[in-house]
């Protein structure tokens, strides 16, 4: 399986880390670096994310950090998972709950 993010996903990881840069550059990075180990976990791992009620083939799955946690929502076409959306867990439309 290859992993590939869709530009609306890197668009929303740019966004999670330009908000927590001021606040603690480095939390800013490692968030970073633990969204795209999960990421790429999922290309041993595809069912590692929950389905996601209403949108067939779609996925999420929860990513701890800190005391809220990110949400990765994925779809898997053919041997593609492809990255669609990344949210904080207090954003709206998704759950962090597990």
């Amino acid at each position: 399986m290859q992993i590939e993010w869709l530009p609306s996903s890197l668009r929303d990881l740019q966004r999670l880390r330009d908000f927590l840069r001021p606040k603690s550059p480095g939390s800013a990075q490692r968030a970073a670096a633990k969204i795209r180990k999960v990421a790429s976990a999922l290309k041993i791992h595809p069912g590692l994310g929950v389905g996601v009620e209403d949108l067939p083939g779609f996925y999420d799955v929860v990513i701890k950090f800190g005391i809220r946690n990110y949400v990765l929502r994925y779809h898997i076409h053919d041997e593609t998972i492809y990255i669609v959306a990344l949210r904080h867990g207090r954003e709206a439309g998704f759950s962090d709950e597990e």
